[in-house]
């Protein structure tokens, strides 16, 4: 895991460590083969990099993370309360972010600090959520947890501890991932803990966690009226800053034993494979798990990564469920896909069964289909409820008084997936191919 926000184009590399340089080959360079040995320590060094939360920082007063850790800094120091929200997108680093903020002030305030986590996926249940801070509390506080006790003794003991520790100037951060699934129901343990923090005798931090943009709109009245309304939003980075990134993250320091006369950065072909990585999932996890898999393929013997690294790494994290169910479909679904996707090319947004049992006749009588190509209608209904079953298509209207073949339908796969799907799958027709192609 690396620390994903905080990241700024320029300050972030503009440091004094030593230059760095690729440790890639260009395919064409003439170079010997590195040693194992240097080779292993390359990995070992590309490895610990992508391990790092520290690696990449950067201390702009623009940077989330800098945000972040004054305003929890500033509530430890100055003993008041606060709470703040970090929403963004799976992948963006809320949490890294999170752990090293708390990491930092651990340090500079270890005697200052008690931190209790929550996750809304295991602790939603109010009773089983206060029940865990309680536990929590007692296991810093070194107390006896009883498990038999109630939601309101637990809450009275959660009110006593903020209490005590506001009295011992000590700071109680509450962390809530997941936290739109805490703003369900009736928000008993939301607004328990956010009531508690209106004492001046208590000194807490309550920070929610979640990847749902309007979770402070989730929250009632009385449970909103308590709340700091601090919001730190974290984006997926541009393209520009992933390159940056992975020149910093790839390059070899020159003032070390490691070769660094080889450099990839500069291929087209390259480059096009980072884009491709970008567009589809542009997030610091799966910029990351790219890097992982493309480091963990590099060959020893040679000690360089290559060109194919980087194309099967990216094979092997892009996910296509789509594109796995296509490879079982028969000849015949496939036929009904493709005169689904002609439909839609040719301007007809809505269609049924029916439809496309029209536009298969005209593709057959156009075509002239081999006999076998050319089922009834019986079969194709059953290849039309194989296809509703793989949810490869779906019906597009909630009505259920119409039977199956006077229901709109819409298809769930774009033209490129199913272009790929065709090309994949070698026992297809080549007829299937011009059809998709072909406007008529």
């Amino acid at each position: 895991m690396i620390r994903p926000t905080g990241y700024n184009s320029k300050s972030s590399f503009e440091r004094s460590d030593p230059p760095l340089v690729v440790v890639h080959r260009r395919e064409k360079s003439p170079m010997s083969p590195m040693g194992r040995g240097t080779a292993e320590e390359a990995l070992v060094l590309l490895r610990r990099r992508l391990c790092d939360p520290n690696f990449i920082f950067s201390d702009s007063p623009d940077s989330n993370y800098s945000k972040l850790k004054f305003i929890v800094s500033s509530s430890v120091t100055e003993a008041c309360n606060n709470s703040i929200l970090l929403l963004g997108p799976r992948g963006c680093g809320k949490i890294a972010v999170l752990d090293l903020v708390l990491e930092d002030l651990l340090k500079e305030y270890p005697e200052m600090i008690s931190v209790i986590k929550l996750n809304g996926l295991l602790h939603c249940d109010d009773n089983c959520a206060l029940k865990e801070i309680a536990r929590q509390l007692c296991i810093e506080h070194e107390l006896m947890f009883s498990k038999m006790a109630s939601f309101d003794d637990n809450s009275q003991f959660m009110i006593a501890m903020l209490r005590e520790c506001g009295l011992a100037h000590k700071t109680v951060i509450f962390i809530l991932d997941e936290f739109d699934l805490f703003a369900q129901g009736k928000q008993r343990l939301l607004y328990s803990l956010l009531d508690a923090m209106q004492s001046v005798t208590s000194q807490a931090v309550v920070i929610g966690v979640s990847c749902r943009l309007d979770a402070d709109q989730l929250l009632e009245k009385r449970v909103r009226s308590r709340f700091s309304h601090r919001k730190l939003l974290f984006h997926p980075p541009p393209k520009d800053d992933l390159q940056r990134l992975l020149k910093h993250i790839l390059l070899l320091p020159t003032d070390s034993s490691l070769p660094h006369d080889y450099n990839i950065l500069a291929d087209k072909r390259f480059m096009e494979v980072i884009d491709k990585l970008s567009d589809s999932d542009s997030t610091f996890s799966n910029f990351i798990r790219f890097l992982f898999s493309a480091v963990s393929l590099m060959d020893l013997k040679s000690g360089f990564m290559t060109l194919d690294n980087f194309k099967s790494a990216l094979s092997s994290i892009q996910r296509q469920p789509k594109l796995d169910c296509l490879k079982d479909c028969s000849i015949l679904e496939f036929y009904i896909m493709v005169c689904m996707r002609r439909l839609e090319t040719k301007g007809q947004e809505l269609y049924n069964f029916n439809s496309v049992m029209n536009e298969y006749k005209s593709v057959h009588d156009s075509y002239q289909l081999q006999t076998h190509d050319y089922h009834s209608r019986s079969v194709c209904l059953r290849a039309f409820e194989h296809l509703l079953d793989r949810q490869l298509i779906e019906f597009a209207d909630r009505g259920h008084n119409q039977t199956m073949e006077f229901r709109a339908v819409k298809l769930l796969i774009s033209s490129f997936e199913l272009h790929q799907g065709l090309k994949s799958n070698r026992l297809l027709p080549v007829i299937l191919q011009k059809l998709m192609e072909s406007k008529n």
